[in-house]
């Protein structure tokens, strides 16, 4: 199992997905990876992500501006 953080602080939409999309391309199934996000839309981007790509949104939460989002990989 692999775990990668990937920092899209400062990118607005789209980038976060697409960075995002290109980063669990290179991963497999059961494998996570933890974005960082500042984009307002991010959270409900990325559930809108898995909810269409198969992947798990396990985790969205906020602090001081910054959105942690943990996709599982499926």
């Amino acid at each position: 199992m692999m775990n990668q953080t990937l920092d899209v602080t400062g990118l607005k939409c789209p980038m976060p997905i697409l960075k995002a999309k290109k980063a669990l391309a290179e991963m497999g199934a059961g494998d996570v990876l933890t974005v960082l996000a500042t984009d307002g839309g991010a959270p409900g981007d990325f559930e809108a992500f898995c909810r269409q790509t198969g992947h798990i949104l396990l985790e969205s939460t906020e602090d001081a501006g910054v959105f942690t989002l943990v996709v599982g990989h499926r």
